[in-house]
């Protein structure tokens, strides 16, 4: 694995790279609050298998690409931000792979850009109209998913986050987390304007326009101790999907999967590649 530039119009966005130039291109998005680091472990995984895999630092994650207003953090700049990495790498199609925030883009771009991806992968999160239907019928998920209002409060939450070296920001990764990925995560989230951009993501507002069902071949992996999406968003995903779709729950698992379980998700990943590809 080696660090990667891709400049684009919005920024010049850092990237994990990894694999034969000429392999199967396979992109991996990042969620709150982490960087590309988090997917080390299926990198060198799909990489072993072939695949070329670029992992990059999503906008407000890269310094180089780090506008300061919620509103640019908007669902549809960040889909415009994977086609533009897609375009730079000379990526005509190509699989995506999403956590978290990422799994959100991830959806919205299948939405958008249905012939750019060979395949989709999502881990936790739900397509968003199975978690705006959940939000309204499920007393649960609303409980869930009350935080996203909470950190859309500043600058009080990064204060907050970034007291007492950071403690409230170390707690969200419930011990799950490798440690020496936890102290990467705050140290890169600890600089200046950087978790602020991080939590503009939750400040941008809704999307423009609707998100419809979705036809690109779509593996969905949530996991039973999410403390995030609960079951009710997780089971109606499948609703939102016509393509060929794969539903894979992890039981006993948290919301941090790539990192918690990652042998079993790369198996996951590189199972779903293959069905629709060689690899």
């Amino acid at each position: 694995m080696t660090g990667l530039s891709i400049s684009t119009d919005a920024g010049v966005f850092d990237a994990i790279v990894a694999g034969p130039p000429e392999g199967r291109p396979v992109m991996l998005l990042h969620g709150f609050p982490q960087t590309g680091l988090v997917w080390q472990r299926q990198i060198a995984a799909l990489a072993a298998q072939g695949c070329r895999v670029v992992a990059p630092d999503q906008r407000g994650y890269s310094p180089g690409a780090r506008p300061s207003r919620p509103e640019h953090y908007r669902v549809n700049h960040l889909v415009d931000d994977v086609v533009a990495f897609a375009e730079e790498l000379g990526w005509a199609t190509f699989d995506l792979i999403g956590h978290d925030w990422g799994g959100a883009v991830a959806w919205w771009t299948a939405h958008a850009h249905p012939a750019r991806l060979r395949t989709l992968t999502v881990v936790s999160t739900p397509h968003p109209g199975a978690l705006a239907t959940s939000l309204r019928t499920d007393e649960d998920q609303r409980t869930r998913s009350h935080y996203m209002i909470d950190w859309r409060e500043t600058p009080a939450t990064e204060e907050h986050m970034l007291a007492h070296d950071a403690r409230e920001l170390r707690s969200l990764y419930a011990g799950k987390v490798p440690q020496d990925s936890v102290e990467a995560y705050v140290r890169h989230l600890s600089r200046p304007g950087a978790l602020t951009a991080a939590l503009n993501w939750y400040r941008a507002g809704r999307p423009d326009g609707t998100i419809g069902v979705i036809d690109v071949p779509t593996l969905y992996v949530w996991s039973t101790q999410d403390s995030a999406f609960g079951p009710t968003a997780a089971q109606e995903t499948r609703r939102w999907v016509n393509g060929p779709f794969r539903f894979a729950t992890l039981k006993g698992v948290s919301h941090w999967v790539p990192e918690e379980a990652p042998e079993t998700l790369s198996r996951l990943m590189l199972e779903h590649l293959r069905a629709h590809g060689e690899l």
